[in-house]
Protein backbone atom coordinates (compact mmCIF):
# COMPACT_ATOMS: atom_id res chain seq x y z
CA UNK A 1 0.00 0.00 0.00
CA UNK A 2 2.90 2.33 0.92
CA UNK A 3 4.50 1.91 -2.57
CA UNK A 4 1.08 2.74 -4.76
CA UNK A 5 -0.28 5.88 -2.09
CA UNK A 6 3.02 6.81 -1.05
CA UNK A 7 0.90 10.09 0.60
CA UNK A 8 -1.83 10.50 3.20
CA UNK A 9 -4.83 10.36 -0.51
CA UNK A 10 -2.97 9.51 -3.05
CA UNK A 11 -0.94 10.71 -5.65
CA UNK A 12 -3.37 12.67 -7.45
CA UNK A 13 -4.47 14.31 -4.86
CA UNK A 14 -2.93 18.16 -4.48
CA UNK A 15 -3.58 18.06 -0.67
CA UNK A 16 -2.39 14.54 -0.38
CA UNK A 17 0.97 15.65 -1.54
CA UNK A 18 1.39 18.21 1.11
CA UNK A 19 2.31 15.51 3.71
CA UNK A 20 3.34 11.89 3.74
CA UNK A 21 1.94 8.82 5.40
CA UNK A 22 5.12 8.40 7.12
CA UNK A 23 4.94 11.87 8.55
CA UNK A 24 1.40 11.10 9.56
CA UNK A 25 2.67 7.43 11.56
CA UNK A 26 5.12 9.59 13.28
CA UNK A 27 2.59 12.48 14.13
CA UNK A 28 0.94 9.91 15.24
CA UNK A 29 2.61 7.94 17.34
CA UNK A 30 4.24 10.39 19.44
CA UNK A 31 0.47 11.96 20.01
CA UNK A 32 -0.62 8.71 20.89
CA UNK A 33 2.55 7.74 23.32
CA UNK A 34 2.93 11.39 25.47
CA UNK A 35 0.14 10.05 27.53
CA UNK A 36 2.02 6.82 28.42
CA UNK A 37 5.79 8.75 28.51
CA UNK A 38 4.17 10.92 31.29
CA UNK A 39 2.08 8.47 32.69
CA UNK A 40 5.31 5.70 33.22
CA UNK A 41 7.30 9.33 35.12
CA UNK A 42 4.78 9.96 37.44
CA UNK A 43 4.29 6.57 38.41
CA UNK A 44 7.91 5.97 38.71
CA UNK A 45 8.49 9.36 40.76
CA UNK A 46 5.33 8.66 42.80
CA UNK A 47 6.05 4.95 43.43
CA UNK A 48 4.05 4.34 46.63
CA UNK A 49 0.75 6.53 45.56
CA UNK A 50 0.93 4.32 42.40
CA UNK A 51 1.41 1.17 44.72
CA UNK A 52 -1.63 2.21 46.69
CA UNK A 53 -3.70 2.61 43.76
CA UNK A 54 -2.83 -0.65 42.84
CA UNK A 55 -3.18 -1.96 46.20
CA UNK A 56 -7.44 -0.75 45.55
CA UNK A 57 -7.93 -3.53 42.88
CA UNK A 58 -5.26 -6.10 43.43
CA UNK A 59 -2.80 -6.16 46.68
CA UNK A 60 0.49 -5.92 44.95
CA UNK A 61 1.10 -2.72 44.17
CA UNK A 62 4.62 -2.52 45.79
CA UNK A 63 5.37 -5.39 43.47
CA UNK A 64 3.68 -3.68 39.82
CA UNK A 65 4.36 -0.56 41.00
CA UNK A 66 7.87 -0.15 39.35
CA UNK A 67 7.06 -2.57 36.84
CA UNK A 68 4.04 -0.74 35.33
CA UNK A 69 6.06 2.87 35.42
CA UNK A 70 9.30 1.52 33.40
CA UNK A 71 6.76 -0.64 31.32
CA UNK A 72 4.69 2.59 30.35
CA UNK A 73 7.78 4.62 30.30
CA UNK A 74 10.37 2.34 28.08
CA UNK A 75 7.14 1.13 26.16
CA UNK A 76 6.70 5.03 25.07
CA UNK A 77 9.89 6.15 24.61
CA UNK A 78 10.14 2.96 21.83
CA UNK A 79 7.09 3.51 20.46
CA UNK A 80 7.90 7.66 19.99
CA UNK A 81 11.09 6.50 18.49
CA UNK A 82 10.30 3.75 16.15
CA UNK A 83 12.39 1.54 17.78
CA UNK A 84 10.61 -2.22 17.68
CA UNK A 85 7.35 -0.55 17.00
CA UNK A 86 4.98 -3.07 16.45
CA UNK A 87 6.50 -5.11 19.66
CA UNK A 88 5.81 -2.01 22.03
CA UNK A 89 2.58 -1.26 20.58
CA UNK A 90 1.23 -4.78 21.15
CA UNK A 91 2.97 -4.99 24.69
CA UNK A 92 1.43 -1.59 25.51
CA UNK A 93 -2.10 -2.97 23.73
CA UNK A 94 -2.32 -5.79 26.07
CA UNK A 95 -1.03 -3.69 29.10
CA UNK A 96 -3.88 -1.48 28.51
CA UNK A 97 -6.63 -3.66 28.10
CA UNK A 98 -5.39 -5.21 31.41
CA UNK A 99 -5.39 -2.08 33.00
CA UNK A 100 -8.67 -1.10 31.47
CA UNK A 101 -10.65 -4.01 32.52
CA UNK A 102 -9.33 -4.29 36.30
CA UNK A 103 -9.30 0.14 37.13
CA UNK A 104 -11.89 0.99 35.00
CA UNK A 105 -15.10 -1.17 35.69
CA UNK A 106 -17.51 1.92 35.70
CA UNK A 107 -20.14 -1.33 35.85
CA UNK A 108 -19.35 -2.17 39.19
CA UNK A 109 -19.34 1.70 40.33
CA UNK A 110 -21.95 4.33 40.86
CA UNK A 111 -22.12 7.94 40.46
CA UNK A 112 -19.45 10.71 39.61
CA UNK A 113 -16.91 7.62 39.62
CA UNK A 114 -18.80 5.31 37.56
CA UNK A 115 -19.04 8.58 34.99
CA UNK A 116 -15.22 9.44 35.53
CA UNK A 117 -14.18 5.07 34.95
CA UNK A 118 -16.55 5.07 31.63
CA UNK A 119 -14.75 7.91 30.15
CA UNK A 120 -11.55 6.55 31.22
CA UNK A 121 -12.62 3.31 29.77
CA UNK A 122 -13.71 4.41 26.79
CA UNK A 123 -10.45 6.86 26.27
CA UNK A 124 -8.62 3.65 26.77
CA UNK A 125 -10.63 1.92 24.13
CA UNK A 126 -9.48 4.57 21.71
CA UNK A 127 -5.61 4.18 22.84
CA UNK A 128 -5.95 0.79 22.55
CA UNK A 129 -7.27 1.46 18.61
CA UNK A 130 -4.73 3.96 17.99
CA UNK A 131 -2.25 0.73 18.76
CA UNK A 132 -3.25 -1.84 16.56
CA UNK A 133 -2.69 0.33 13.54
CA UNK A 134 0.98 0.73 14.75
CA UNK A 135 1.39 -3.24 15.27
CA UNK A 136 -0.59 -3.41 11.73
CA UNK A 137 1.00 -0.55 10.24
CA UNK A 138 4.62 -0.11 12.05
CA UNK A 139 6.43 3.09 12.63
CA UNK A 140 7.03 4.73 9.26
CA UNK A 141 9.78 5.73 7.70
CA UNK A 142 10.72 8.16 9.95
CA UNK A 143 11.62 6.22 12.91
CA UNK A 144 14.67 4.13 13.97
CA UNK A 145 13.13 0.74 12.00
CA UNK A 146 13.04 2.92 8.89
CA UNK A 147 9.94 0.81 7.92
Amino acid sequence: MRDRYPTLYGPNDAVGRLISLDAVLLIGRILLIILFVRSGFSKLTGLEGTAGYINTKLGIGATLAPIVGVLELLGGLLVAVGFQTRIASAVLFLFTAAATLIFHDYWNMTGPTAAANAVNFYKNLSIMGGLLILVAAGPGLYSVDKR
